[in-house]
């Protein structure tokens, strides 16, 4: 079976300007994103970057900034053997409903390997962006991520 897509979608009591931080600012991501900051000046056609322990671990271009209501962007992986090709596109779409934002991951063009059919491991885009995207929801609610767990 061929996957091309992977949709997860989350609710989260909390603002949409608040989620908009927690998106786009190192403050939060380095928190709940494995350790990771974030760095753009949020501008269409601009660099993107995810670094942990000072290197880059994935990189894009803003495709759409829209704040507080949609951001997406490509994604390259660095060390995934498909440096060079087509990236992969993210995209985060928050939708407030009264007190709460439903958040909507879209993480599209996937490559064989991208999904990983294990659910003892954060391998894999299926893993990874739920355990990520959990932590978020936790951080901005409890005001405390996830302890951190062993697999």
């Amino acid at each position: 079976m061929t996957h091309t897509e992977f949709v997860y979608v989350i609710y989260i009591a909390t603002a949409p300007e608040k989620l908009w931080e927690a998106l786009t600012s190192s403050e939060y991501t380095e928190k709940y994103f494995f350790g990771s900051s974030i760095k753009s000046d949020w501008q269409e056609g601009s660099e993107i970057t995810y670094s942990r322990n000072g290197h880059v671990s994935d990189y894009g271009k803003i495709i759409k900034c829209e704040p507080f209501q949609e951001l997406s962007f490509t994604w390259t992986y660095v060390g995934d053997g498909w440096e060079g090709k087509q990236p992969s596109k993210v995209t985060f779409q928050l939708k407030p409903l009264d007190a709460t934002v439903k958040l909507t991951l879209r993480h599209e063009n996937l490559q064989p390997g991208d999904l990983v059919d294990k659910d003892d491991t954060f391998e894999g885009l299926n893993n990874g962006w739920p355990a990520i995207l959990s932590n978020l929801k936790s951080l901005l609610e409890t005001g405390k991520t996830l302890p951190a767990v062993s697999i």
